[in-house]
């Protein structure tokens, strides 16, 4: 088990009315525990949460006036990672996929897999199948793509990735999910909180392989470890797992994420969840 204690500030000028959509909190998932957590929104508006029931991505939708706002979140999370065994670890044959899987074979707007299959399957079609392929594919990500703040942005796609050789963690999972899909291993995108030594810290993503009927988490960039991740959404691509998206006019003023990590020995003080619903 791993504790971590995550917060996100998230600061804007609404320049006019707009409707804004947030996915900051932690996920409910299997391998994690929300321990207590507070969600706020400033000045106070009112607030419509739910939740998507596959995912467990959670997300909260309001209507926001001209002027400042800020949205807040802060929990205090458990965190279990599964042992796994790499022998079980094998690629599943596409007719055994189970159909709530399928779509992450598929393409998406940022993942072009239909596209880089030609080039999928040159690179890493010969590789014996399972989880040294997508250890492989993690290799060559790294070692080819630099870690370049600034070198795209929030249209830039895996095909525009490889071409420029240059991107940042959503990016780099874009790639691994794509040469994945390319040769038939589902893969789907992971975003969430993570400690790592890169600063300044910020929402992380990373990517998940459907191996031996379950999904295994890989972070292509080296910066995280993937078991200490506070999962807050799991989609196809970026586009499902957006901290935030809005319908209006608004900038984003400042953005500070920061976790801390605690001694799993040492158990934090549990309180009661508390949203800022009006």
């Amino acid at each position: 088990m791993h504790l971590s204690t995550v917060e996100a500030r998230l600061e804007y000028n609404v320049r006019q009315p707009s409707h804004l959509l947030f996915n900051v909190e932690a996920a409910h998932w299997s391998t994690q525990v929300i321990v207590a957590e507070r969600l706020e929104v400033t000045p106070p508006v009112s607030l419509h949460a739910y939740e998507d029931a596959a995912s467990g991505n959670r997300f909260v939708r309001f209507d926001a006036r001209p002027g400042p706002l800020v949205v807040a979140y802060k929990a205090d999370v458990e965190v279990h990672a599964p042992v796994l065994d790499d022998a079980r670890l094998v690629e599943v044959p596409v007719n055994q996929v189970p159909d709530a899987v399928l779509r992450h074979l598929l393409p998406t707007r940022f993942c072009e897999s239909d596209l880089l299959a030609a080039f999928a399957r040159e690179r890493f079609g010969a590789l014996p199948p399972g989880v040294e392929r997508v250890r492989a594919i993690v290799r060559w990500v790294r070692e080819t793509i630099a870690y370049r703040p600034g070198s795209s942005c929030s249209t830039t796609t895996a095909q525009e990735v490889i071409a420029q050789r240059a991107g940042v963690c959503r990016d780099f999972a874009h790639v691994a999910i794509t040469l994945c899909r390319a040769l038939n291993i589902p893969a789907r995108l992971v975003a969430g909180y993570v400690w790592f030594d890169e600063p300044p810290q910020d929402f992380h993503a990373i990517f998940e392989a459907w191996l031996g009927g379950r999904w295994v988490l890989f972070d292509p960039t080296g910066m995280a470890p993937v078991e200490r991740l506070v999962r807050i959404g799991t989609g196809r691509d970026a586009k499902d797992v957006a901290f935030s998206t809005s319908f209006g006019d608004i900038q984003m003023v400042a953005k500070l994420v920061t976790v801390l990590e605690h001694d799993a020995r040492a158990p934090l003080a549990a309180s009661a969840r508390e949203r800022a619903d009006a």
